[in-house]
């Protein structure tokens, strides 16, 4: 009469690791070791249980002992063969590209050690986009420089002229390179990002400098006068462009949550090379252009250059009559200007938003889920033939799946896929595409539901789930979020926003409940402690002995073997031992190694068998039949409780349907828990990227407004002026149609990399404004010009360079708007803004700023004027 409790005491001390002491002798000291470990399941298998009739018996002659894995319900596949599978992550801080480079370096050494069978390859290497999306980057970054130079070319027509400039370009990448590696910052999407779009920035001072010396040589001062005296009358403009775009990053550096984290390297990279780039435009530029630059006579220059000449004064010539047209009509360009104000709210409402672009990372992940009583078996078959299903697909190069209870998977009847698409260069399907294929051809496997989304190389979920986008519903009452949610996933499911909708609800699972007859067991000494420790010892995953190696250590498992273990009838098996003996579960099964989940009940019995005849349960050396003490019901219960703030919770997720966007979805959310008429205590709370997403919503209108605040307060500070900085920001509204408009044309969503784009566009814009105001106020002090003859004036000795300078930020910015590859999803917003608000502002604020200053130079006047009444009455009556 044999108990499995014995075997789990006799394992237990058999293999021991205990310390043994020592001899401490007058000369010589001695360890004391001792052979009480055992290492192989033939050392296990000659254990002897106990004596029958003189002879032995051991473990082997009713136990099956063998090598294998300590947890039997989890298994994994690569490319639907047999797999263990290792994921590496880095440390924080880490080079990614280098780690990555040295695990490989180690791979041959580690294949050599492996056993002939056994073959180590690489599965996914998230490097391969990281490296293209670099490349791409950089591409664009060198591709962004030549434009920029062709533009200061094509406008000065001159090869000094043109390299002076240029060369603030990589003096001022230079300079930034070395803030970034004394902060600790990486090259990675968003620091390229900002030094892609520098380069349009960088070279503005500079050509602003040339293009002034550049005039006055031409009106015939010798090239050292000119530098010195043409650096002297636009040293104030260049720092006032360089410290008002300076000041709209300054919202970004305090911008909370992950959101700020993620783009404070961005704002401080793009800071310091706007920065550098004033001190090269003030220093290095003047000197160059004294002794490299040179006034060539027009009979002297190349056909191209005079041909160049003639055209842009031909630009000059029709700006000067348009601009004057519109001078005489200024009524008419303020109705203009106060239209786009209202059209910009209206665009901003139409525009669809959301929070990350989605990318094309060349990586999909899924999740599978199976009915809540799948078999371990039945669950890992439908697994493989999904995986079959998707390697067939021409766009996939490797499948890793993998089943089982784990660090992301919390139940068995769930699993993992790890989809790695071909290179950009081997596929023509994007990541959406090859989901929407892949869907379909798994739609007919029967048992098990795929769900597919990208992975992104930008989030900030820290929930694995179905589906991309995830909410909750906590309540003190679970029952209400039993009742609830189920009609809320429904509800969501009608709805043409969303698809995917899944509930992480679980509690249709098969339950076996035992209900102890206490009465009855304490007759036989039995206690409820005794009857968990027979259950757990036959279905449960019992780790009876640890064995330690000098490298590793193993579990050692006790188990019923499989086939006592298939469904409630296995509890005729289960044997006690009544009051005298150690309690334990008691069968003529053998063990094996092996693992068991544990389940938690709540709901009525459905069905029930229970034992009332003791004396036939029981024998006469004590041992007591479990179903003679306990009745057994079948049950449905929970495979998984969640809490959130440690209220019970439901996890819903989903996703979005083509042409709606977060902003959507979370407001057909919001219709269907109003129509559904959720009880009041239970809270719905947006996770992950949903919230952040709200939460970035709720601050966007902040932030710009911090912008214009902290861009009015420094212009001020610069101007000594409240009226200027209000004609300089009125450039702004131009600038933010264009870009909202582009982004409805495109058909691309309001997203955060966007709104970092207007957030750059209103440091860019402006700089047209403050070039015409600061020789417009130069001409009204020094020239006694009145204040529409120097803002006239103003407009056509600025042309040339707001041209260039508008020009090169386009430009700069074009590469990102035309990306393609690796990452060019998050790439492109920020490209499309700058691009499309500097063509609508450039056409607007030419026309509009001469307009919007005049008026304030006006309204200053009439004040000033009764200003002076109010203090003659008030002298006068002294």
């Amino acid at each position: 009469h044999l108990t499995l409790e014995a075997v789990n005491t006799l394992i237990g001390n058999s293999n021991v690791n205990g310390s043994k002491g020592g001899f401490d002798g007058k000369y010589h000291s001695v360890t004391i070791d001792a052979n009480d470990q055992l290492r192989t399941a033939t050392e296990y298998g000659n254990l002897i249980l106990s004596y029958e009739n003189g002879a032995a018996l051991r473990l082997k002659d009713i136990a099956h002992i063998e090598q294998g894995p300590e947890n039997s319900f989890q298994s994994a596949w690569a490319n639907n063969q047999p797999a263990i599978v290792i994921s590496v992550q880095r440390q924080p801080g880490a080079n990614v590209i280098q780690v990555v480079d040295n695990i490989k370096a180690q791979l041959p050494a580690l294949q050599a050690a492996l056993p002939e069978g056994v073959k180590m390859t690489i599965l996914s290497d998230r490097t391969q986009t990281i490296r293209a999306s670099i490349s791409d980057v950089q591409f664009e970054l060198m591709l962004s420089i030549a434009l920029v130079v062709m533009v200061t070319f094509l406008f000065l027509r001159n090869v000094a002229a043109t390299l002076i400039p240029s060369v603030a370009v990589p003096l001022s990448l230079v300079g930034t390179f070395g803030v970034m590696y004394l902060a600790g910052f990486s090259l990675n999407n968003l620091s390229l990002m900002a030094l892609t779009i520098a380069t349009g920035f960088v070279i503005d001072d500079a050509i602003v400098v040339v293009e002034n010396i550049s005039r006055r040589l031409e009106q015939g001062e010798s090239p050292m006068e000119a530098a010195l005296k043409g650096s002297q009358q636009i040293g104030f403009t260049i720092i006032s462009l360089t410290f008002s775009l300076i000041a709209v990053l300054i919202p970004l550096l305090f911008m909370g949550d992950v959101v700020g984290r993620l783009f404070r390297e961005f704002a401080i990279t793009l800071a310091v090379a706007i920065l550098v780039s004033m001190l090269v435009s003030l220093t290095l530029t003047p000197m160059l252009c004294a002794y490299l630059l040179r006034h060539i006579p027009p009979e002297q220059q190349s056909t191209f250059a005079r041909k160049g000449g003639e055209l842009f004064d031909a630009l000059v010539r029709g700006y000067d009559r348009l601009l004057t047209v519109v001078l005489n009509h200024q009524k008419l360009t303020l109705l203009v200007a106060l239209a786009t104000f209202g059209l910009t709210a209206l665009l901003y409402m139409m525009v669809p938003k959301g929070f990350f672009p989605t990318q094309d990372t060349g990586l999909i992940q899924g999740i599978t889920v199976a009915s809540q009583d799948v078999s371990f078996n039945a669950m890992a078959t439908r697994q493989q033939t999904l995986s079959a299903r998707i390697l067939k697909n021409p766009a996939v190069e490797s499948v890793s799946s993998t089943i089982g209870i784990d660090g992301t998977n919390t139940s068995l009847n769930s699993g993992r896929l790890q989809i790695n698409l071909k290179p950009f260069g081997s596929r023509d399907l994007s990541a959406s595409e090859v989901i929407s294929q892949l869907k379909q051809a798994t739609a007919d496997v029967a048992g098990i539901r795929l769900y597919l989304q990208p992975a992104q190389d930008l989030t900030v979920n820290d929930q694995v789930s179905p589906s991309q986008y995830q909410f909750t519903l906590d309540d003190a009452d679970s029952e209400n979020l039993v009742s609830e949610s189920p009609k809320l996933v429904a509800a969501l499911q009608q709805r043409p926003e969303f698809n995917g909708v899944v509930s992480n609800l679980q509690d249709q699972g098969r339950v076996s409940y035992v209900e102890l007859n206490r009465d009855k067991a304490a007759r036989f000494g039995i206690t409820a402690s005794d009857v968990d420790t027979a259950l757990y010892n036959a279905f449960g995953q019992r780790l009876v002995s640890t064995i330690f190696t000098q490298s590793n250590q193993y579990r050692v498992v006790l188990e019923v073997a499989p086939a006592y273990q298939q469904g409630p009838a296995s509890f005729d098996d289960v044997w006690l031992q009544s009051s005298g003996s150690s309690s334990s579960a008691s069968s003529s099964t053998s063990t094996a190694s092996s693992t068991s989940t544990s389940s938690s009940t709540s709901s009525s019995s459905s069905t029930s068998t229970s034992a009332s005849d003791t004396s036939a349960s029981t024998t006469s050396s004590g041992m007591v039949k479990l179903t003679a003490i306990a009745t057994i019901h079948q049950r449905t219960g929970s495979l998984m409780h969640m809490r959130l703030n440690q209220f019970p919770a439901v996890m819903i997720s989903f996703n979005l349907n083509p042409g709606y966007s977060l902003e959507d979805g979370q407001r057909a959310i919001a219709d269907v828990r109003e129509q559904l008429h959720l009880p009041e205590s239970t809270t719905l709370r947006y996770q992950g990227e949903t919230s952040a997403f709200q939460s970035a919503t709720g601050n966007t209108l902040w932030l710009i407004l911090a912008a214009l605040i902290t861009m009015y307060v420094v212009l001020g500070i610069l101007y000594e002026s409240f009226i200027h900085p209000v004609t300089i920001l009125s450039t702004l509204p131009s600038a933010a149609v264009g870009a909202l408009l582009t982004l409805l044309l495109a058909g691309t969503e309001f997203s955060l990399i966007a709104l970092i784009g207007v957030i750059l566009l209103i440091g860019i814009v402006k700089k047209n404004a403050i070039m015409m105001i600061d020789f417009a106020l130069e001409a009204e002090h020094h020239q006694q010009l009145s204040a529409r003859d120097a803002i006239h004036q103003a407009c056509l000795l600025r042309f040339r360079p707001i041209l260039m300078t508008t020009m090169a930020a386009l430009l700069g910015a074009l590469p990102l708007m035309l990306a393609s590859g690796s990452g060019a999803e998050l790439r492109q917003p920020l490209g499309l803004v700058i691009v499309g608000g500097l063509i609508v502002s450039q056409v607007l604020t030419l026309f509009s700023t001469p307009v919007i200053y005049l008026l304030f130079d006006g309204l200053a006047q009439r004040g000033n004027a009764w200003v002076k009444r109010r203090q003659q009455r008030a002298r006068s009556g002294q």
